[in-house]
């Protein structure tokens, strides 16, 4: 089996969960326009910044990284939603 083979692999395992992040992040960007104005200058940018890495990093943590590696990208992307939660 090569590289490519294990990055396929291991999307395949985590599909439902990247196409998850992928609703979470077109929500979020729907939710922007309602937010109010005396709150728009950092919050947007946080939320978009925030739903952008979920979906990134689970992306790079099927790149064919090492298990710890993995687990790594995985915990950030966690740490994103958690922030988004927030």
């Amino acid at each position: 089996m090569n590289l490519t083979d294990n990055n396929t692999n291991e999307f395949e395992k985590i599909k439902d969960v990247f196409k998850s992040a992928r609703e979470l992040r077109i929500e979020c960007y729907k939710i922007l326009p309602r937010i109010p104005d005396c709150e728009r200058f950092n919050i947007i940018d946080q939320i978009r910044r925030a739903s952008t890495s979920v979906i990134l990093n689970i992306t790079e943590g099927c790149s064919g990284k090492s298990e710890l590696e993995r687990k790594r990208y995985f915990e950030i992307a966690r740490g994103s939603v958690i922030e988004l939660d927030a």
